[in-house]
């Protein structure tokens, strides 16, 4: 006799992933055959764009064993300037076209951006002779893009609000 799952007695889930969709719905399914195409081409192309970018960087800024990874540190705090600079301009100030945020935030910005490499490279400098390289780029990458995105956000807003009393 086969053993019972344990997940036998979970209820199953009842909330839909996207809340905004009801799959039992007929309008709602077809919307999503529609619309998320396109969307998933934006992102595909703006993720190959950005990622052909943060490699420029990379073999312009190439990182010496045991060293400050440089590229990866400037990728990652000129992507969250960016996206500080986007989210102002496409909540507050532009009417963009539906593809413009997949296709600039999450396809170039998040193809840019690679804090994958980022876990990586602090893993790799978990020397005993560069652990204190790796603490300081784990926590100046984490404060530095934190910053970066408000400074985005603040200079971006500044810079259209003046425009906008113009």
């Amino acid at each position: 006799m086969p053993e019972k799952s344990r997940f036998a007695d979970v209820p199953p889930l009842v909330e839909p992933i996207d809340p905004d969709v009801d799959l039992r719905v007929p309008a709602h399914r077809s919307e999503l055959v529609r619309h998320h195409g396109p969307v998933l081409g934006v992102i595909a192309l703006g993720g190959g764009l950005g990622a052909l970018a943060r490699c420029g960087l990379a073999e312009a800024l190439p990182t010496a064993p045991g060293g400050f990874p440089w590229a990866t540190f400037l990728t990652n705090v000129a992507g969250c300037f960016l996206i500080g600079v986007l989210m102002v301009l496409v909540t507050e100030t532009w009417r963009a076209h539906r593809l413009v945020r997949p296709f600039l935030g999450v396809g170039i910005l998040g193809g840019f951006t690679t804090f994958s490499t980022y876990a990586v490279e602090i893993r790799g400098l978990l020397a005993p002779d560069t652990v204190p390289l790796a603490f300081g780029y784990l926590a100046g990458t984490l404060v530095a893009a934190l910053l970066a995105v408000l400074l985005g956000h603040a200079v971006t807003r500044k810079a259209v609000s003046g425009v906008a009393a113009r």
